[in-house]
């Protein structure tokens, strides 16, 4: 089958799911994370070497992309599918005692890194006239909780930009869909927390929440309806997840 998918992030979480998932097409894949070795042992357990290209890529850095992308190999050019998971949240302090490095990094990961990865597949899509993009959002985007602050509002960013592609893309055949998870169980929390495991299993504790294999169903899902149907945005929580009640401040 003709095409490529292509999947930031690969390494871990919703983006190894995917390639996991995505596998069964028989369409070759390009996986792109900073981790080269997950990568590789991800390769040999996929499989199927000759359908799988991999590279290391920090989507912060604008040059780095650039080259990954106009450097694949000939028979992975044509990229039908983008999903853009690459993205991660840095802890959970109130705005006042945040880090700033921190900040800066969700920035550069969370929105940068998306538009340099998106910009550089768009004009071929264009040309073929075919193409699906699919961002990896967050029910943060919708629904601020302290200590959200800038991951909130990164995820914010590519709900709207998301809306805007599909307002610039009108007339090419080409889909775009936010996909906005709530709880989910992968290495974020961890991530969150700069490696304390302790502090990231307690998110969970007592949850069933969604998993990476949830959200490849999902994206799977949508890359398979027919291409006149564009689920602009898709929001979806564990059952055990919902909205609180607004926050009072009591004197």
């Amino acid at each position: 089958m003709s095409g490529t998918i292509c999947i930031t992030g690969a390494s871990s979480g919703f983006g190894e799911s995917c390639a996991r998932r995505f596998i069964k097409e028989g369409k070759k894949m390009i996986l792109l994370a900073r981790r080269l070795e997950r990568l590789k042992q991800l390769q040999e357990e996929l499989g199927r070497s000759d359908h799988i290209y991999i590279a290391r890529l920090d989507v912060r850095n604008k040059n780095a992309v650039k080259s990954v992308f106009e450097n694949l190999p000939k028979e992975f050019e044509e990229i039908e599918l983008l999903i853009n998971n690459a993205g991660l949240a840095l802890g959970l302090e109130s705005a006042p005692e945040a880090n700033l490095d921190d900040w800066e990094t969700m920035i550069d990961t969370n929105i940068k890194g998306l538009i340099y990865c998106t910009r550089q597949i768009l004009p071929g899509m264009v040309h073929r006239k075919k193409g699906y993009i699919i961002n990896i959002g967050s029910t943060a985007a919708n629904w601020p909780y302290p200590g959200g602050n800038v991951y909130g509002a990164t995820k914010s960013f590519v709900q709207q930009f998301s809306r805007n592609l599909r307002a610039d893309l009108l007339g090419t055949g080409i889909r775009v869909t936010d996909i906005e998870p709530g709880l989910a169980e992968t290495e974020f929390s961890i991530v969150r927390f700069k490696g304390d495991e302790n502090r990231a299993s307690k998110v969970y504790q007592g949850t069933q929440p969604l998993t990476g294999k949830d959200i490849a169903d999902i994206a799977w899902w949508l890359f398979h309806l027919p291409p006149h149907v564009n689920v602009n945005t898709l929001e979806v929580m564990p059952t055990c997840q919902a909205w609180g009640p607004l926050a009072i401040e009591r004197k």
